[in-house]
């Protein structure tokens, strides 16, 4: 019996990949770039820049990164786009790789991997539209019709370092989130010039912690982030003042890249360390995996390479028995993408979120802004990521826009 014939007895035999075989011939002939330059600029908070790539057959994809709006929007149009006009979009592991291989040769990261991962992310939203398919069917499926999610504390209705119980309670009751990350030591670390931290400084840092521990017990998470402020001494000295209050995790305490110094972090404390929200392409997530530090791997498809290398990294993370945590926070289409991943991953552990986002950003800019309920989020069944943004939001007034054409 050969292989077809199987099929075709199992009822098969029509069966089609449409990644292969329904997508049209097409070529890039349209790049656009769109940014602000400050985030006061627009009632959506923007600190990104999005690419737009359209095509000869009238298909497009968006694309996002950020923060360095106007020297990614420049390197679109002055690197990339002599590079992607009149390409195929479909062949998108090709086009990365010739990508990141041009840019190895001025060393390969920063805005390099920024440009990269936007550009990524625009040809898999233009897959999956020109397919009229979500993302996440085109790499695996829904391994997770329901993404749990936690919150950042973005700037919004309360101060987390005074009044956290507050956002805890709205999110609960609202959303019903039950995970929350505060970043309560980094004013020690301004103060400190990231060189020390004292028995005084633990005690102001532990004050949002003790609030949220004392009104929620064990029914909820928290989760500390450290923004890469400290170093390895002071780093142990503040694992050891929070074991008390039993944090989900330790995340990003010191610079990225001290992988072995990570490792004694690890080996000194029995709290989990995550790893990996400001790390770019896979080689440095060898080095992470292969120092054995980080429980959760971090991520952010904006900046690691997009969602072609952030889907090698989880698979890398899921041999080493570790689980995926995207980081979410910056603009829309990070987060849109990131569910698409954590739909389809099968080794994920929780997505962040940001209350202001669903609650003020995105309502102001997106025709479809998605909204948790009962603690999680699903993947939009829109073609590509799904996210629709109001015609008005790329006439806005103070947006900076620039497009580069040819190659038809």
């Amino acid at each position: 019996m050969t292989r077809r014939t199987l099929l075709a007895g199992m009822g098969l035999g029509a069966f089609r990949l449409p990644a292969a075989q329904d997508t049209p011939a097409m070529k890039i002939t349209r790049i656009d770039t769109i940014y602000w330059k400050s985030r006061d600029e627009a009632p959506f908070w923007p600190h990104w820049v999005w690419v737009r790539l359209e095509t000869d057959s009238g298909h497009f994809g968006i694309g996002e990164t950020y923060p360095r709006n106007p020297v990614e929007a420049a390197m679109i149009h002055t690197a990339a786009a002599p590079r992607l006009l009149g390409r195929d979009p479909r062949d998108i592991d090709r086009l990365w790789a010739d990508f990141y291989h041009s840019f190895d040769y001025q060393i390969t990261g920063g805005t390099e991997m920024r440009v990269l991962s936007a550009i990524d992310l625009a040809l898999w939203d233009l897959l999956g539209r020109s397919l009229g398919v979500p993302v996440y069917r085109l790499i695996g499926g829904k391994s997770n019709p329901q993404v749990r999610l936690y919150n950042t504390c973005f700037p919004h209705k309360y101060d987390f370092n005074k009044e956290p119980e507050k956002i805890m309670r709205e999110l609960l009751d609202g959303y019903g989130i039950r995970a929350i990350k505060i970043w309560p030591f980094d004013r020690a670390a301004a103060r400190n010039r990231r060189q020390y931290i004292s028995p005084a400084d633990i005690e102001e840092a532990l004050v949002p912690i003790r609030k949220l521990r004392d009104a929620f017990g064990a029914d909820i998470e928290i989760l500390l982030e450290f923004h890469s402020n400290w170093n390895l001494t002071s780093a142990i000295r503040i694992a050891k003042a929070v074991e008390p209050y039993k944090p989900m995790w330790l995340e990003d305490m010191l610079l990225p890249g001290n992988f072995h110094q990570y490792r004694q972090l690890a080996e000194a404390t029995p709290l989990p360390l995550t790893i990996g929200e400001r790390m770019a392409g896979r080689m440095q997530f060898v080095q992470l995996l292969e120092a054995r530090a980080a429980r959760y791997v971090m991520f952010d498809v904006c900046w690691c390479g997009g969602l072609s290398e952030a889907r090698k990294i989880a698979a890398m993370a899921e041999a080493w028995q570790l689980p995926i945590a995207p980081h979410t926070a910056g603009g829309p289409l990070l987060f849109y993408a990131s569910l698409h991943l954590a739909t389809a991953a099968t080794n994920l552990w929780i997505q962040e979120s940001c209350q202001r986002f669903y609650e003020r950003d995105w309502p102001a800019m997106l025709a479809n802004p998605l909204v948790p309920a009962d603690g999680a989020i699903s993947a939009p069944e829109a073609p590509g990521f799904g996210m629709e943004i109001k015609p008005e939001v790329w006439k806005h007034p103070a947006a900076v826009r620039r497009t580069s054409t040819g190659k038809a």
